[in-house]
């Protein structure tokens, strides 16, 4: 992350002040809560990704800030809606908004944020990269309704299981890089060539997340958490799929019934763990990140080009 730091660090402070100014709120109640959103935002590894891809389609411009403040306003906003739906109480080992002020709150927060998101769009007349980033809004619940549907019969099929996660957690990742790459370019090729990029990074990033679920990283929290959730990861479709009836009929009936059994949950992940599920997904994280990388190359060599190889190698073999 240093490498990134140096090329866009300028560029990132600018971006802090520019942010705060666009949540703003009109009443106390509302600026406090901002202020609180603001204090503890998470590595803001999004707002990196269309800097970077800004820099490197043509570069930073004016309108690059404004695509970085929408990407960051909208994924805010999902945050804050997700931890209404989930009923979480904290977020990043901090207390949720919905935690300190209740969900009716929350809601209404998240749809403030998304509503400043749009009108930072139209009063400037980004209507091509409100295109990109409303896209993905839209996908991401579609992949949130698919996977809740998925999972009541726990009959999720490798192909629905990349559906669901370009679509609920790959599509911000690609369109920061589509938007900062239109706001650098103001080409709908080039555009769509980031957008492509982003995509196989944000898979390649999400099977890393299924990844932590099996105990392969000290993180510091525990495993087994998307069994107990009935969450249907690309580990655990594999095993499913490649072992035998008898076997596969055992491990959907703890993911059914016996999710919450510790003892239980620690079986489903040492038979994962033995029948090749975590090299296997591993492999495809692999071959997702070679193919972003092969993509990115297509551009000459430059800082920005290696700062954000540096961003995708860790954004895939980070430790949390």
């Amino acid at each position: 992350m240093e490498l990134v730091k140096q090329v866009i660090g300028q560029e990132l402070d600018v971006f802090e002040k520019k942010f705060a100014d666009s949540v703003k709120g009109s009443n106390p109640l509302l600026d406090r809560i901002m202020r609180f959103i603001i204090k503890r935002k998470g590595k803001q590894m999004r707002p990196m990704f269309v800097f970077l891809s800004a820099k490197i389609a043509g570069g930073i411009q004016e309108k690059t800030y404004r695509a970085a403040s929408l990407i960051e306003l909208l994924h805010t906003a999902t945050l804050v809606h997700d931890d209404v739906v989930d009923n979480a109480m904290l977020r990043r080992s901090f207390f949720s908004i919905n935690a300190l002020w209740k969900n009716k709150i929350a809601v209404l927060v998240g749809d403030y944020l998304l509503a400043k998101g749009l009108l930072l769009s139209l009063e400037n007349d980004d209507y091509q990269i409100l295109k990109i980033t409303s896209r993905a809004v839209k996908e991401m619940s579609e992949g949130e309704l698919l996977q809740m549907e998925k999972a009541r019969k726990l009959d999720i099929k490798e192909d629905i299981y990349f559906e669901i996660i370009r679509a609920k957690t790959a599509s911000l990742l690609s369109s920061a890089c589509a938007a900062g790459a239109y706001s650098a370019s103001d080409d709908v090729a080039t555009s769509e060539h980031f957008r492509l990029f982003g995509e196989k990074v944000g898979i390649a990033f999400q099977i890393k997340d299924d990844l932590f679920d099996y105990g392969q990283d000290n993180v510091g929290k525990p495993t087994g958490i998307d069994i107990k959730e009935k969450k249907m990861t690309l580990p655990l479709i594999y095993t499913l799929n490649n072992t035998d009836a008898a076997t596969k009929r055992k491990i959907i009936y703890i993911v059914k019934n016996q999710n919450t059994d510790r003892k239980k949950v620690q079986e489903v992940i040492d038979l994962v763990n033995h029948s090749g599920g975590i090299e296997y997904a591993r492999n495809k994280m692999n071959t997702y990140k070679q193919e972003a990388l092969d993509m990115l190359h297509q551009y000459p060599q430059s800082p920005a080009r290696e700062a954000m190889e540096s961003l995708v190698n860790y954004a895939i073999e980070r430790k949390y």
